[in-house]
């Protein structure tokens, strides 16, 4: 008979102000919290302590409101680049126990200790014994959900280690039914506030419910949707802690919202159609990969009426030159473009192969072209983003110099 396995959900508590406090001790007894743009009373808390949350402060809310419930915390802005420094950090503890360690989100990692017991202990002695590696070596105070799956031992982490005073739960095939399926739905891996509300429209208020209800109904609902629905309800999950995509890296992507309304294409668009193309590429030669299908999307600025475009076409060979990107995205933006301002923009290469082997047109020089491509990433490479940059992002269209200081749409 095959072991049951035994996997971690490791969760940091408030991640981003945890590492402010951790860094700064004289933060130690103070509310923090950490706002995207601080200086903008719109902008969002990513991340609020322990002592600002008892005041009413949440995650995601606008900083005018957390300021109102608690006037006397200190507001910090991110410093994304730590964080993940801090997170990779984490990742090199939790490796020490198993080499099934799982990224989930910067704060969140999933871990497959089965054939980890021998060495270390009962899973609860691991989960004790990581909680005290992170608090020591980094000053964090980490959450541990167990279970048989990556399903149970997430909602054994958000519903209950996160409430416990050890900040450690395992949850069970056997003691699901009386700890987990009384649960609210919405609380459940996989139901966000929509699914909750169609749920709750159909007479399904607790897991429980949701577990006992018939399938052929949510899989005629749902269709697949609906079975894992019902599967992660009954505690059924099959998929793996994988440190890896199997299939590798399919495409490179990156998108950006833009500051405000851009309307016009030569002076604004494709300025920032040349700087997505630019930074796709370089990614694209940094992992060595090439890709022949380009597309490019578009998000209109009417919020309240959504318009915009994703569209691709082949290209007659793999590229990573900025050039060849950069020329069909633009081709493919004004054929779909209906000349209404835009908000938001993006430049996915996909189709990949390795760079090692690719077909020399001698008619376009191709050789000399991609030498230029890495010259020019070897130079940001060292000595930074903005070490070499293209005329047009000087413009006020431009926004290199702005992306250079972020990491994930915050500061580094």
């Amino acid at each position: 008979m095959m072991k049951e396995k035994v996997i971690f959900l490791v969760d940091m508590q408030s991640f981003y102000a945890s590492v402010e406090k951790a860094e700064n001790p004289h933060l130690k007894n103070q509310p923090v919290i950490v706002s995207g743009d601080p200086e903008r009373r719109g902008g969002v808390v990513l991340a609020a302590c322990p002592l600002a949350k008892q005041k009413g402060v949440a995650n995601a809310s606008r900083l005018w409101e957390a300021q109102e419930k608690c006037p006397e915390a200190i507001v910090l802005r991110p410093r994304m680049q730590r964080y993940i420094d801090v997170s990779l950090q984490i990742t090199a503890i939790l490796e020490e126990y198993t080499d099934l360690v799982e990224p989930y989100s910067i704060d969140e990692q999933f871990m497959d200790i089965t054939g980890s017991q021998k060495l270390f202990g009962a899973p609860e002695e691991i989960a004790k014994s990581i909680q005290d590696r992170i608090m020591r070596e980094v000053g964090i105070y980490a959450r541990v959900g167990i279970g048989p799956n990556k399903a149970l031992a997430k909602i054994a982490c958000d519903n209950f280690a996160k409430k416990n005073k050890n900040g450690i739960f395992t949850l069970t095939k056997e003691n699901m039914k009386t700890e987990m399926w009384p649960l609210p739905v919405g609380s459940m891996f996989g139901v966000g506030s929509r699914m909750k509300h169609h749920l709750n429209r159909m007479g399904i208020s607790t897991i429980g419910g949701l577990a006992v209800f018939p399938l052929e109904l949510l899989k005629k609902k749902w269709g697949i949707n609906g079975h894992v629905l019902w599967m992660t309800a009954n505690g059924i999950d099959y998929s793996p802690v994988s440190t890896a995509s199997l299939d590798g890296q399919k495409a490179i992507g990156h998108g950006m919202t833009l500051p405000r309304d851009y309307e016009h294409f030569d002076k604004e668009i494709k300025v920032v159609l040349l700087e997505l193309s630019e930074e796709v590429c370089r990614r694209s030669r940094n992992a060595g990969m090439m890709g022949q299908t380009v597309s490019v999307s578009c998000r209109g600025a009417d919020f309240d009426l959504p318009t915009g475009f994703n569209r691709q076409v082949k290209l007659a060979e793999p590229t990573n030159s900025t050039q060849d990107v950069y020329q069909a995205v633009c081709r493919l933006f004004l054929k779909f473009w209906d000349g209404k301002p835009v908000r938001r923009l993006g430049v996915n290469l996909s189709q990949l192969s390795s760079d090692e082997v690719w077909q020399l047109n001698l008619f376009q020089d191709y050789a000399k072209k991609m030498s230029l491509g890495y010259v020019m990433d070897g130079i940001k490479n060292r000595f930074g983003d903005t070490a070499i940059i293209r005329a047009a992002s000087l413009t006020a269209a431009g926004q290199a110099f702005e992306r250079a200081a972020k990491i994930g749409g915050h500061y580094k």
